[in-house]
């Protein structure tokens, strides 16, 4: 097989160069083609693409110009190892993490459950996760986009191009999903859904992300969550006997942002409030905090009760970790 044979027909290939292509893991990257293996790429803006080795940097192959403007294939004996793609333009240099070579990250049971609609962990499925996937560093995506044609993750990693990272259906459960490796906590994202008359939709923040930008900024943020453990196992444990229904209960409510104001006006971050809201509360007597919402919100007059990110506590105050270490003052 030549590089020739291993190149995208032109219709393939203007689909996916006008953002039309409803997947393209079934095109890009790496695919058997007789005895051999045909290893594609779309490269906006490249001359020349090489292919290299995730670990090490070592040549794979240089790829042959495609049908069309961008694209690019070559015509390999076997599947190569993890690669990443480096790409030139004149004297400019880049290199191109190629996402369609991963894997599904959902599995089966996973697809199982949600079709079914009896998914007891979805914030651990959906959402952006970072984790190391297939050997690389990246985050996962998934959302909830049934009857979309095509979903794509969208952001400054990528120009916020709807046609770089599209995402793979998942059956019919109306999930979607991608890996994209190299990106680390704080990318902003949000989700690019094309409707299935063909209109693209305005650009939808991840109605399951842990983290936001702070308004009036509207995209979604990848949180990392992992590797902290919770340090209120006494409290934990203590619990039920505190809470019994013949206990004493004294709540105070409290709206976060205007309790009390930093100087020059600012709202208190969760570590402030951590410092100076709770020794209040219990010099007053009060055995509970009850906060109105916190659940990440873009209009301020609304006080929190028109929330849009009910898995993402607002950043006017800080991050999803220093909202935990606020919890655990109170406790």
């Amino acid at each position: 097989m030549s590089d020739d044979a291993a190149t995208l027909d032109a219709a393939a290939a203007a689909a996916i160069a006008r953002g039309a292509a409803s997947e393209m893991f079934s095109t890009l990257g790496a695919h058997p083609i007789g005895k051999r293996w045909a290893l594609r790429a779309w490269v906006p803006g490249a001359e020349t693409v090489t292919a290299v080795a995730r670990d090490g940097g070592a040549e794979i192959a240089r790829l042959a110009p495609g049908p069309a403007p961008d694209f690019f294939a070559a015509a390999l004996p076997a599947r190569p190892a993890p690669w990443r793609f480096r790409a030139t333009r004149g004297d400019a240099v880049w290199m191109v993490d190629d996402p369609y070579q991963y894997g599904p990250v959902l599995g089966a049971q996973d697809e199982h459950y949600i079709a079914e609609g009896s998914h007891l962990r979805l914030w651990k499925r959906l959402g952006a996760h970072p984790m190391i996937h297939e050997g690389a560093d990246g985050v996962s995506f998934a959302v909830w986009a049934p009857g979309a044609r095509r979903v794509s993750v969208v952001g400054d990693f990528n120009g916020w191009d709807g046609r770089r990272h599209v995402m793979r259906p998942r059956g019919t459960t109306g999930v979607w999903e991608i890996f994209v490796p190299g990106l680390t906590e704080g990318a902003t994202y949000k989700y690019e859904i094309r409707a299935q008359d063909g209109r693209v939709l305005p650009l939808k923040a991840d109605p399951v992300g842990f983290g936001a930008e702070h308004p009036p900024a509207t995209a979604s943020v990848v949180r990392d969550l992992r590797g902290r453990a919770w340090g209120d196992a006494a409290w934990m444990e203590s619990r039920a006997e505190r809470q019994r229904v013949d206990a004493p209960i004294s709540v105070y409510e409290v709206h976060l942002p205007s309790w009390r104001r930093a100087p020059g006006g600012r709202p208190l971050s969760y570590h402030e409030l951590a410092e100076q809201l709770v020794p209040y509360v219990k010099e007053m007597g009060f055995t509970h905090i009850e906060t109105l919402p916190v659940s990440e919100y873009p209009f301020d007059g609304s006080w929190g009760y028109q929330p849009v990110g009910l898995y993402a506590p607002t950043i006017r105050h800080g991050t999803p970790g220093e909202f935990r270490d606020f919890v655990e003052a109170c406790h």
